[in-house]
This record gives structure tokens, sequence and C-alpha cells, in this order.
């Protein structure tokens, strides 16, 4: 393979992934070359999208930065990057960055779509950069504040990220609600308690969901306290959702709140930007705790079956790390 040429991982139709060559182009001066070291597979979204499940509605929505193709399928898709700049303008020549870019060994992009790496941040551990600014963004939205009861459901890498970010806030309870027994191990590795669905603690000042069931959005609206936020964090794609809303929603004055990345909202919207956030999500991975996250790991030539293992048969993993090396 020449320098000119890269591999680049595509789902070539719903359930079924393939790599293919594409020829990168020559960086301009505002442009830089990377060499990806590793990236991550974003479990819960990309199976939907690997499934071909993204609504038709949402086509244009869902586009991820650098994507190429259109949804279902033929697509090139993913936003979890991590690598090494060989040429590019000096203030990044060298460096280690992360970016929203898909699944591909080489690639060029604009310098500013580049995230320059924090020293104490490993290479390694940076994939989880994307879930991070998502659970951070997910607390600024459920309007958590210290001292709260806070509930999060469903421990996979956004949940995970979710209740390591809201027990570092003074005074918080927090408690992490998951099915998997194999998830309190975890749960505990991030400072949090584990319950249980069937025991979960209720009154809960804030509950964050992210399981992607209707079970467990059922469940957070039974565990969440009078006039408590609950906060969607899951993405359902093509799946419909159906809930018990006459039962304590009403007499609860309960508040149900979606939360999306792809815009910061409330208070913070006129003074944050999106680079500013992703800056700050960075900054927080030099815990190694949160290494505890990544349980998974594969060649990144074995990418298109290890996506349709992921997709199907998932087992215990919580954040698959694909390296390049």
């Amino acid at each position: 393979m020449s320098r000119d040429d890269t591999l680049a991982f595509w789902i070539a139709a719903a359930g079924r992934g393939e790599l293919r060559r594409e020829t990168i182009p020559t960086p301009t001066a505002q442009e830089a070359s990377v060499r990806t070291l590793y990236s991550g597979v974003s479990r819960g979204t990309e199976s939907l999208v690997f499934g071909g499940h993204v609504p038709e509605a949402e086509y244009q929505r869902m586009r991820a930065p650098f994507q190429a193709g259109q949804f279902p399928a033929p697509v090139k898709y993913g936003y979890t990057s991590v690598g090494q700049v060989t040429e590019g303008p000096a203030e990044l020549a060298g460096k280690n960055v992360f970016c929203l870019y898909p699944h591909q060994q080489y690639y060029v992009v604009p310098g500013d779509a580049l995230y320059v790496l924090p020293g104490s941040v490993p290479p390694a551990r940076a994939i989880l950069a994307a879930n991070l600014e998502t659970a951070l963004n997910g607390l600024w939205d459920s309007g958590a504040a210290p001292g709260d009861r806070i509930t999060v459901i469903g421990a996979g890498t956004v949940g995970c990220l979710t209740a390591w970010l809201a027990a570092r806030m003074p005074g918080c309870e927090v408690e992490l609600v998951d099915h998997n027994s194999h998830r309190r191990g975890i749960a505990q590795a991030l400072g949090v308690k584990f319950a249980h669905p069937g025991s979960a603690t209720p009154e809960a000042d804030v509950v964050l969901h992210a399981s992607g069931s209707a079970e467990g959005l059922s469940l957070a609206l039974r565990i969440a306290a009078f006039e408590a936020t609950v906060v969607e964090l899951s993405w359902y794609g093509d799946r419909a959702v159906t809930l018990a809303l006459g039962e304590a929603f009403h007499a609860r004055r309960l508040t149900l709140k979606s939360s999306q990345v792809g815009t910061i909202g409330g208070l913070r919207r006129a003074r944050w930007t999106l680079r500013r956030r992703m800056e700050l999500a960075l900054s927080l991975l030099t815990d190694a705790s949160l290494d505890v996250l990544i349980n998974s790991e594969g060649r990144f030539e074995d990418l298109p079956q290890t996506m349709r293992q992921l997709a199907h048969a998932p087992g215990d993993v919580i954040m698959h790390r694909v390296s390049y090396a």
C-alpha cells in the first residue's frame, strides 16, 4: 500500500462491514495528516447504525462530522479517533490528538478539527472523550447539584461516565443501576454504589437513563422523587418506546427531558462552545480508574467481524478499543 492509500471501515449493508481502500489527499497548509493509533466503538449508537436502524427522518441530524456515504448504507461512520499528527501546522506536528473521525488508518482533516491531548492523558484512554462529552452534557441538562441523590440507569460507557462525573460533586449520593451483576465491580472502581433494577433506591432527586431500553426508562420514572427530573440519554433509533404515563408521572409532577450532545443546552449555550466542552472532557481523562471501562480490544483488521459480534452478542463489553499498531 502506498503512502497515499489507507484502509477505512465501511458499513456495506445492514449488519455487514468491510474494509475499503481509499486515497488520502495531500494536506493544505491549514490541514493535518493523522496516523491513527486507536479508535473506540461507541457500542450503543454504532450498533444501531451497523444494523441499519437510523430512522429516515434522522438521516441528516445523525451524520457524524466526517461521515462518508449515506444512511442506511453504504456509510463510513464513527466519531472516536485518537492519532498522531504526521504532517501539519507547527502547533500540531508530532502531537497526539483526538478527532471525531470514523475508523480509518490515516486521514487528512482541517487543523481546527483536532484536539491536542493533555500530556497526562494517554492516547489509549482518550477514546473515552466523545462518550465523556455526552455524559458531561447530560449532567448539565439534568440540573444536578451538590447534595443530590442521583441515580444512573444503564452501566454502558455513557452511563458509567455519567455516574463517575456525578460522584465527584460534593455531597451527592450516586447509584448505578444495571441488570448485569458484573458491573458491580465497575461501579466500585468508579466510586459509586451499584444496584440491580429490582433493588434500585427510590426517591432520587435526579435520574439519568442510559440503558437504551423501555424497561429502564420506566424504572427511571418509578424511582424519581416528587418534581424530580429524568434525563433521557439513550438513543433508540427506529424502535418505539411505550411508557406507563398513567401511573405516578403526573401526580409526582416529573420532568422527562431529552439530552443530545450535538447541542449545548440551557444556561451554558451563550458561553460554551463545542470546542470548550470537548477540551474539558479531555482534561478530565487524567483519572486512571476510567481504564476499567475499556474492557475489550481488537485489531483494526478484524473490525468487520468485531462489529458484527458487538451488535449481536456484546457480552460484558463496555467500550471496545480498536488498535492500529
